[in-house]
């Protein structure tokens, strides 16, 4: 296990990842000369150890490439969703403090008018050929060196949240000073040691890169010397033609594109060959229990679920065999100790529901939001992401839903995330949500 820089000395014609619709591919020899043109370029332009870049743009071949520039020069470099919004991406450019953006023409719209001119904003780069307003990366960087800059040091990334109880919060890791080949230990369990990554491994990314789990886990697949096949966007039979194809290992999936898969006709599902797959790991949202089982009985027990969010504040993990013995379950904790607590902060007993804290786990900071950073704490120091749950005899963690979206219906709690796994199981139904509405009690 070691940085992309050695398996460009060791595998330099080894792909280290391709995108899966055009085919396009970068070795190692060329992740290591692009990082290291990116990492001059930053440094050209000011940017030391600890400054931030934000990226906007859709899954293609470039992405990658500056994560790792950014990660071998030491900066924070924040992937911010396409589908948000313009004041939205204006937010998060600003409260991340980037004084570099780099976009695509295909997020043009989005961020053109941001650009003002003004002293101390920051420098906008544009891939390919630029809009008035944009800076080429593409020829700026190409002008840089190819060999690494004299003062590498490790940089992270700095995602943000989703927001669901108001502005997305970003999650900054403290700044250590690492060398640039020390890997995330969690992930180098998850991803190694439980779903057995390694050098010889194909994963298969079906998900945006600006989410947190698709980025860091292609990062892991590179760092293990493995290769990375990258869908521009997910389709459910495109994905089992991917691992047909390519002879995928791993993969790493949310809920609702089990739920695709499962709803394709039985004739196009057992059409492709998926017994290469050896490990799929899933998180982001419960899974629905018929959904997990249907997909187990498929594919097999390699699918391992984890709860855990951006904040690394603790993290829970559940393989099949487990999770056959404990249907629903999100599993038990690796990093930090589970407490459900009432809303009085008195810990709960065996089954009974309440809000999921960890003790014990490392701590986190929202980035310049000290009010919303002292709410996710309790004064025993336990940090919480909002969600509620149970634990069973056995430790194992249920989720119920996430504390904000509970309904309150004539003093009974509703949890709307088991009313959608009820009716995402119909054949008819592709994508559910549900959530209350304030009325007036009438008679209807």
């Amino acid at each position: 296990m070691t940085h992309p820089s050695i398996h460009a000395r060791a595998t330099p014609n080894k792909i280290a990842y391709q995108m899966a619709g055009t085919g396009k591919a970068i070795t190692y020899r060329e992740l290591d000369g692009l990082s290291n043109q990116g990492a001059h370029l930053f440094r050209s332009l000011g940017l030391k150890a600890g400054d931030h870049i934000a990226l906007l743009m859709e899954n293609r071949l470039a992405f990658m490439e500056l994560c790792w520039a950014a990660q071998r020069s030491g900066l924070y470099y924040t992937a911010i969703s396409r589908y948000l919004k313009q004041d939205e991406i204006d937010y998060i450019i600003a409260d991340c403090g980037a004084k570099v953006v780099i976009t695509t023409p295909k997020c043009a719209d989005q961020i053109k008018a941001l650009i003002k001119g003004t002293p101390g904003e920051p420098v906008f780069y544009m891939m390919e050929e630029p809009l008035p307003g944009f800076r080429s990366y593409d020829k700026e960087a190409a002008a840089q060196p190819t060999t690494p800059i004299s003062d590498e040091v490790a940089g992270y990334d700095m995602l943000y949240s989703s927001g669901t109880t108001g502005r997305p919060k970003g999650i900054k890791k403290a700044f250590e000073g690492n060398k640039i080949d020390v890997p995330n230990a969690f992930l180098r369990v998850l991803c190694a040691d439980m779903c057995g990554m390694n050098a010889a491994s194909t994963y298969l990314s079906p998900a945006p890169l600006y989410h947190a789990a698709p980025l860091r886990f292609n990062m892991m697949a590179i760092v293990l010397g493995g290769t990375s096949i990258i869908m521009e966007h997910f389709d459910a039979e495109e994905f089992l033609k991917l691992v047909e194809k390519y002879e995928v290992t791993q993969s790493q999936l949310v809920p609702t594109m089990f739920v695709r898969m499962l709803k394709l006709p039985d004739e196009v599902r057992y059409r492709y060959n998926v017994s290469t797959l050896k490990g799929a790991i899933h998180a982001a949202a419960p899974c629905p229990v018929d959904v997990k089982a249907k997909m187990i009985e498929w594919w097999g027990p390699i699918l391992i679920e984890y709860y855990a969010g951006s904040e690394g504040n603790g993290v829970t993990v559940c393989n099949s065999q487990q999770w056959l013995e404990h249907r629903g379950s999100v599993g038990r904790a690796v990093v930090g100790k589970i407490k459900i607590l009432d809303e009085n902060d008195e810990e709960q007993p065996t089954g009974e529901i309440g809000t999921v804290y960890f003790a014990d786990a490392p701590a986190f900071a929202y980035h310049n939001d000290p009010e919303k950073t002292k709410k996710a704490y309790n004064a025993k120091g336990w940090s919480t992401l909002g969600d509620v749950g149970y634990l069973d005899k056995d430790g194992f963690l249920f989720l119920t839903d996430r504390k904000s979206y509970m309904i309150i219906s004539g003093g009974v709690n509703i949890y709307p995330q088991e009313t959608e796994d009820v009716l995402i199981t119909h054949p008819d139904v592709a994508d559910v949500a549900v959530f209350g509405r304030t009325r007036r009690w009438a008679r209807r």
